[in-house]
């Protein structure tokens, strides 16, 4: 059985088709944006609907809060984890 952490970064690598990379080769603590794994706007939109399909969590576009929660896949996976609490 898969980790959440290990879905996430399957998530990330099937719904951005990114081909040449593989979920060992994303760190869980490693920036999503810039400098870490270089997605830009358009990634996070794309993301945050996978997200919301697979896990129903809702994200504002603009929220400060959800800008926090796309820093790492560490911090998609604390959202992922809080949500499925509630």
């Amino acid at each position: 059985m898969q980790t959440l952490d290990e879905e996430i970064k399957e998530l990330i690598i099937e719904v951005l088709q990114l081909e040449d990379i593989s979920p060992a080769d994303i760190e869980s603590a490693a920036p999503l944006f810039g400098d870490g794994l270089g997605l830009d706007s358009i990634d996070a939109l794309e993301l945050g609907v996978a997200l919301q399909k697979r896990y129903g969590v809702t994200l504002s576009a603009n929220s400060e809060e959800t800008r926090k929660h796309f820093a790492s896949v560490q911090s998609l996976e604390a959202l992922i984890a809080n949500h499925r609490k509630q």
